[in-house]
């Protein structure tokens, strides 16, 4: 990339949303919605299920063009249709998807090496230390040669994240991470989603509905409802705060206030 593209990628904003509309058909989905995430922080994308909260993560990656309104991210607007520039961009993205989508067919090991066999020219021997090292961050030392139906749902996760992280992104991706795993399981992919971004630094934008568990992780909490961004604040802010689309999100899911610096801490301490 040149000067002024590394430049970007070095911004407080590494991605922003302006006034962007989306609909599909005659039902609107997103209507001049603004949002900012900022380099190196967590920002989770909360709301009721099917408001869109999925297509806003589209939208950032590129897979879905807004009617209206622009895209940034790294300064560069994606919504030009420049196929060229988007894919030097996704250079730097990992994602997580919700159903993990890791291929049955290959190992473990090759289900992580993907990224780096068609993004880059290393040689297999960097492959297999990159590869190696991913791994054992997620606890997964010596499960290289398994195959994904030989695995849990929760091991699974993690190859998933191992995979995401792979090519070292700026950004990463996560769309409802924990979906399908028990308490204990979440507990142990926030663990590493925390430790993960600890030590890498990467930004992270997480779709999640595990209100108010995921709070834990977050810097700032935006609410999608009525088809508009109703605030991006810090977790404690959202719980506080007078609008009445998050007072009402939060009456529904969370009941009595959530303490965020009382619960659960035990799982994000410092290794």
């Amino acid at each position: 990339m040149n000067n002024e593209k590394t430049k970007n990628l070095s911004s407080d904003i590494v991605i922003e949303l302006k006034q962007v509309e989306k609909s599909f058909g005659e039902q609107k989905v997103l209507d001049r919605v603004d949002l900012q995430v900022q380099s190196g922080k967590t920002l989770v994308i909360v709301g009721a299920s099917g408001q869109g909260k999925s297509v806003i993560l589209k939208h950032m990656l590129g897979l879905v063009l807004p009617d209206a309104g622009e895209v940034n991210v790294f300064g560069q607007n994606i919504t030009t249709g420049n196929k060229a520039r988007l894919k030097e961009i996704r250079k730097h993205f990992g994602v997580l998807f919700q159903n993990v989508a890791l291929f049955d067919s290959m190992t473990v090991f090759d289900n992580v090496a993907l990224p780096l066999r068609e993004r880059t020219d290393l040689g297999e021997e960097e492959i297999r230390a990159n590869v190696e090292e991913k791994l054992e961050m997620m606890d997964l030392g010596g499960a290289g040669e398994k195959y994904p139906a030989q695995i849990s749902g929760g091991m699974q996760k993690r190859v998933g994240l191992a995979r995401a992280l792979v090519l070292n992104p700026q950004v990463v991706f996560f769309d409802e991470p924990t979906t399908g795993l028990d308490v204990h399981k979440s507990n142990e992919i926030y663990r590493l989603f925390y430790l993960t971004q600890q030590k890498l630094g990467y930004t992270a934008v997480i779709v999640s509905h595990d209100v108010p568990k995921i709070f834990k992780l977050s810097d700032q909490v935006a609410l999608l409802a009525n088809r508009q961004i109703q605030g991006c604040l810090s977790p404690e802010e959202f719980q506080l705060s007078d609008n009445p689309y998050i007072r009402q999100f939060v009456e529904t899911t969370m009941g009595p206030i959530y303490s965020s610096d009382r619960e659960e801490s035990n799982l994000y301490e410092k290794i």
